[in-house]
This record gives C-alpha cells, structure tokens and sequence, in this order.
C-alpha cells in the first residue's frame, strides 16, 4: 500500500494543480528561515555572496588537499572535467575546451558550482572562504586574474570573465516547444 501512495504521488506531480497544492502544504509546514536557508542561489550580482575572502594563493593550498585527487595535480591530467585549458591563450576561447572558468559568463556563476558540487560526494563542506579562495586560484591559472588579487562578495561579482558577452542567450522557450536542430551540439 505504501508503494501505491509513493506512486500516486510522483504521477500527481506532473498535474499543475495537484502539483501547487503539495507546495502549498510544503510551504505550510516550513518557516519563511528554513525556506531562505535552502535557497543558495548566487546570482551575476553576487548580492546573495557569503561574507569571506580568498586568494588564489590560499586557494592552490586547498586545491592540492581537496581538489587534486580528481583533478590531478595541476588541473588537467585528473579524472575528473579539466580545469584548466591545454590551449595557448592566444587560441580563441570557444576552442580551448569546457572549462567552466572562461566559458561561464559570471565569476559568481564559478564560486556558486563550487560551492555547490565540490568535492564530490563531500558537496556542501567547504566554507566561503576556501570557495573564495578556489575560484580565485581556478579564475588565476586560467589567466583570468592575478596572482595577488583577493577575491570577496563585493570584488567577485566585477571580475571581467574571458567570455564577456559572446555567451548563447536562451531561447525563448514554451512547453511542448521541440528542441533546436542538433541540440545539444
């Protein structure tokens, strides 16, 4: 019988009006703090940053302790995505790989994956801090900033990302809208 519920549950998700009414009931029985506490979005503004600082220093410190074992040593021989292109510099930016510190449109968008989704499987544990000082080291070896810049809530959301306005815009989307021709690629 249990089963059923679960079952009838998850199918009565996918219905608009029964799924605004579990909200609701969800909404009731939570507090208006432990609805701003599950919502760490960091938005291009950065007005949603922690307090905290860190610099790319501090952050090949905690790369080598926390990261490397993924990543590999210097960021690109690991197992885990490379986080630091292969390509020269001079190559342009959309040929040098994914590598989520030029390709991302916002530094914010960088401290927010990280804060987020690293380490893996240990999501959630590292402090403002130590995420300041990753996406300062991570934006460093990528050549987006120097060595000796600090990074905090108000110096992050200014940095100049290498993708400056050459990102894709969304598309304007509707349900039931086909993908785009060759979507994903």
């Amino acid at each position: 019988m249990g089963m059923l519920r679960i079952l009838s549950l998850v199918y009565s998700w996918r219905s608009p009006r029964w799924r605004s009414r579990l909200l609701m009931v969800w909404d009731a029985h939570h507090s208006a703090e432990e609805i701003r506490a599950l919502d760490i979005s960091i938005g291009p503004t950065g007005d949603e940053l922690p307090p905290g600082r860190g610099t790319p220093k501090e952050g090949a410190q905690i790369y080598r302790a926390k990261c490397s074992g993924c990543h590999g040593a210097t960021g690109i021989e690991g197992k885990a995505p490379i986080l630091k292109s292969k390509a020269a510099p001079d190559v342009e930016l959309w040929r040098r790989g994914r590598i989520l510190p030029l390709r991302s449109p916002f530094a914010t968008t960088v401290w927010d994956y990280i804060n987020r989704a690293m380490p893996l499987n240990r999501e959630g544990t590292l402090t403002a801090d130590e995420v300041y000082a990753l996406t300062a080291f991570l934006l460093n070896i990528n050549g987006v900033i120097p060595e000796d810049k600090v990074l905090d809530a108000q110096s992050l959301p200014k940095v100049k990302m290498p993708i400056g306005d050459k990102y894709a815009s969304l598309p304007e989307w509707k349900p039931k809208t086909p993908r785009l021709k060759g979507y994903p690629y």
